[in-house]
């Protein structure tokens, strides 16, 4: 009797292939122009509404990594993320700062501010998305060359991840370290070696450095390290070794975190308070309508079958260690992030790199089975990439075109330029609900949540002379002022009062964003 082989044959490398060689020239150039589609998309209108259009968190980091420069003081204060990322900003920061003074652009600390080092870590954090994409390549290459192509191809366009590679946040960072923590599990399982799994334990450690929770990827080196049937001297200590080595890496990038003990365990509960459980239901629901969203509808099937898929290939090889190593932490994360309050949809980004290379395993094993069918040549031809151009094509749609959405003009846009020119450098300006961020060198920007938190005598009492108003406040209240008559009466009050109102700023086909108001009240 012959034996059945995996669907994934026909796809295979050649025997006499390294299993993490290339595969052909073909295969060089197809990973070329993936990693050059997924760097123009993730570096495409990167400076849109630069310096005024920034993320709420982005100056939140930027001003701690400046404050490291002009203080020498390595404490961030800070302890809503670990500290890593905070000293990479600096080191940018330094390498800015310097270029700008050789430039004649300052000539002292002083005059440097956060609205000078956005692009810069726009551009980093661009730059560590794309190296994400050859991060995956290297996993995939563990299932062939088409599956590390695919996968590759699936990171490059993957719509929340080109978006986040355009803002200086955390994620994307997160996201490359869980990557390379997969790449180096993988190889310890390989290998056995002690040095490995020690190299993928202080992936694990850099990774919580970065953002806490990127601690459960402590679970693929574990077991990595389960797993290995040659691991040397032993299992446990292959275990004890990724355990420490994560550790130790988490303590030498955020070593405030000792070094402040109280600090960090009084912030840190502080902020635990956003993270309050929920039903796991129900915050899968909506992390899957943010997966909607990125892949459609047959996207999210087909990533939810490459699952399964996974677990039908680990059950009937023998070599289920990778197969645990590539489902383990996904599904833990997700179910991390899944039970807590606070939900935004570039918390799964850590995990989409699993996801691209299962999805990659699910569409090689499908169109490998399909050109197998006793079909004529010709509708196997076709079959197999209309399957994957199907499968594909939302997310690769949704992927290019995010960042011409984002090049598009906004209000946002439009309110700067009033601001710039009507508004003295120098005024007092308060912005609500940050609907523009005031570079810091031009105006006295305080963000308010409300304008109508206070009354125009406190405004002027801080020297507050312009009021920038957000509809995404203003306008529930003002739509329906019986539901919030008191609101209603502050707002009108703030807006009968300013001296003078420039033209509100609405949106139109060509401009979209809030309508913005920006209005003057007299000091004097």
């Amino acid at each position: 009797m012959t034996s059945v082989k995996p669907a994934s044959v026909a796809w295979r490398s050649p025997p006499s292939a390294s299993p993490l060689a290339l595969g052909s020239r073909r295969h060089a150039v197809g990973l070329g122009l993936i990693v050059a589609a997924g760097a123009a998309l993730r570096f495409w209108n990167i400076g849109a509404g630069y310096p005024y259009r920034i993320g709420v968190d982005e100056p939140v980091i930027a001003e701690r990594a400046i404050a490291i420069l002009k203080t020498g003081d390595f404490h961030p204060h800070f302890f809503d993320y670990p500290g890593l990322y905070i000293y990479t900003q600096a080191i940018v920061a330094a390498v800015r700062f310097l270029t700008g003074a050789m430039n004649g652009q300052w000539i002292s600390l002083d005059q440097f501010h956060p609205e000078h080092l956005f692009l810069w870590t726009r551009s980093l954090n661009a730059l560590l998305g794309t190296v994400t994409i050859l991060v995956v390549y290297r996993a995939g290459l563990r299932w062939g060359p088409r599956v590390a192509l695919v996968g590759a191809g699936l990171m490059a366009v993957w719509l929340n991840h080109v978006r986040e590679s355009h803002f200086a946040l955390t994620d994307v960072p997160l996201t490359l370290l869980t990557a390379l923590v997969l790449v180096l599990s993988l190889r310890a399982l390989e290998t056995g070696r002690l040095a490995s799994f020690v190299a993928a334990g202080a992936g694990v450690g850099l990774a919580a450095a970065t953002k806490y929770n990127g601690a459960v990827a402590l679970v693929v080196p574990l077991l990595a390290a389960a797993a290995s049937r040659h691991a040397r001297p032993s299992r446990v200590l292959c275990a004890l070794g990724a355990t420490a080595a994560a550790g130790g890496a988490f303590l030498i990038a955020a070593p405030y975190t000792v070094l402040d003990l109280p600090a960090f365990l009084n912030a840190f509960a502080a902020m635990s308070a956003s993270y309050q459980p929920r039903p796991f239901v129900e915050g899968a629901r909506i992390y899957f309508g943010h997966l909607n969203v990125t892949l459609g509808r047959l996207g999210v099937l087909a990533l939810q079958a490459s699952v399964l898929w996974a677990v039908v290939r680990a059950l009937r090889e023998r070599q289920a260690g990778r197969w645990a190593i590539l489902l383990a932490f996904p599904l833990l994360y997700f179910q991390v992030v899944a039970t807590k309050r606070l939900i935004f949809a570039r918390y799964l980004l850590p995990l989409v790199p699993f996801a691209c290379v299962l999805m990659g395993v699910l569409i090689v094993d499908a169109a490998g089975a399909i050109a197998r069918l006793k079909r004529p040549r010709a509708a196997r031809l076709l079959a197999a990439p209309a399957l994957v151009a199907l499968v594909l094509f939302h997310g690769v749609r949704a992927g290019l075109a995010w960042p011409a959405q984002y090049g598009r003009r906004t209000t946002q846009d439009v309110a700067y330029r009033m601001i710039e020119e009507f508004v003295p450098p120098g005024s007092g300006v308060a912005v609500e609900n940050s609907v523009l961020r005031l570079p810091d060198s031009k105006y006295r920007a305080r963000m308010v949540p409300r304008l109508t938190d206070r009354s125009p005598e406190e405004y002027r009492s801080l020297q507050i002379g312009f009021l920038v108003a957000s509809s995404v406040v203003f306008g529930p209240v003002l739509a329906n002022p019986d539901a919030r008559p008191a609101e209603f009466a502050a707002y009108r009050r703030l807006f009968e009062e300013a001296g003078r109102c420039l033209p509100a700023v609405t949106p139109t086909e060509t401009v979209s964003g809030p309508e913005i108001r920006v209005c003057r009240i007299p000091l004097d």
